[in-house]
């Protein structure tokens, strides 16, 4: 008789637009979970980050470790053996925007303050990684109409997208499932959300790639 696997801790994660944060919701609802979800928009340096990132990186970038960290602090310490958690964010993620933001010098430090938080850090056991072309994330994060993302510059975009893959393509902390998400919306679609938990419950070790049903 096969077990159905049911990760107490799961994380959705991708790249700007790909919906993470809205599958961490419906799953969070479907699995009687709490959703521990991000709000990029309280961070106060990121609308001039998007106009001129260079002099904005660090700032961003430390904003948004030190209130990662403080949540995952604030929820987990309490809750994780309590209730089942769904997050839309991975702590180590992190990283992928700083290599991609940050000077040698700056780096230098971030690095000295991630490592000392990530000590502290809970780990997930279920990771679920998100993929959409360049055009599709563009779409998503029209329609969805933050005012702050319309200077999302194409290249930068692009660069967080090839970040993502390699950062996951490297990954082995946990059982990793890869879902491809262009065609395919799992808020407008319950069939497509539906496919997905069944495939949650059927996972394994190691890494799966997943093709839905409407692709």
């Amino acid at each position: 008789m096969t077990v159905a696997f049911e990760p107490h801790y799961l994380v959705v994660e991708g790249p700007i637009g790909v919906g993470k944060t809205s599958l961490a919701d419906l799953l969070a609802q479907r699995l009687q979970a709490r959703a521990v979800l991000e709000s990029a928009k309280e961070n106060p340096f990121l609308k001039d980050f998007y106009r001129d990132m260079r002099r904005h990186a660090f700032q961003t970038q430390l904003y948004f470790l030190l209130t990662r960290y403080r949540q995952q602090q604030e929820l987990l310490q309490f809750e994780l053996f309590q209730q089942r958690l769904v997050s839309d964010y991975l702590f180590p993620r992190d990283r992928i925007f700083a290599y991609l933001t940050l000077d040698d010098h700056e780096l230098i430090l971030y690095e000295k303050i991630h490592t000392l938080l990530e000590a502290r850090i809970t780990k997930p056991d279920f990771v679920i990684y998100l993929q959409a072309d360049v055009e599709a994330l563009y779409k998503r994060i029209a329609i969805r109409g933050r005012a702050y993302e319309r200077d999302i510059p194409r290249d930068f975009l692009e660069d967080v997208v090839q970040a993502y893959n390699h950062f996951f393509f490297h990954y082995t902390e946990t059982p990793l499932l890869v879902v491809n998400t262009t065609e395919i919306d799992f808020v407008k679609r319950k069939g497509d959300l539906d496919d997905l938990i069944r495939q949650i419950h059927s996972m394994k070790r190691g890494t799966q790639y997943y093709v839905p049903l409407g692709s």
